[in-house]
């Protein structure tokens, strides 16, 4: 079992609700299903929706499904690192204000999803190398 992927999963499942209590997410009021439009912001700074805070909770579970063997972990920390490392280019790409914005993602979580993914990367690779000594 990974400690690293236990302890990712755990600030995912707890992103994931903390999205949905209305006063750590200012503008609740304003959270869409999906979209740009959703102005509601996880601590006043990361613009999210019902689907963006879905996607935490279910990345949450599956973090803490694959941490029971060393072989998961690596791949939900590499693997996951992977997907934020997408997500930042995905960000970067898009027009903010068109409908392929669905998550929503902006300038804040661009760079989340950046340090996420070369952390995760990076945990992946160290817990890695810790099982093959």
């Amino acid at each position: 079992m990974s400690n690293a992927a236990i302890a990712v999963s755990v600030v995912f499942l707890a992103l994931g609700v903390l999205g949905f209590i209305p006063e750590i997410t200012s503008n609740y009021d304003d959270m869409r299903l999906a979209g740009h439009l959703s102005d509601a912001r996880l601590f006043g700074l990361f613009e999210v929706s019902v689907l963006h805070n879905l996607v935490h909770l279910v990345t949450g579970v599956i973090g803490l499904a694959l941490a029971r063997t060393a072989t998961g972990a690596r791949t939900f920390l590499v693997g996951g690192g992977a997907v934020y490392l997408v997500l930042f280019v995905y960000g970067i790409t898009i027009e903010k204000e068109s409908l392929a914005n669905f998550l929503p993602v902006d300038d804040a979580d661009n760079w989340l999803h950046l340090v996420l993914g070369i952390a995760m990367i990076g945990l992946g690779a160290l817990t890695g190398r810790r099982r093959g000594r």
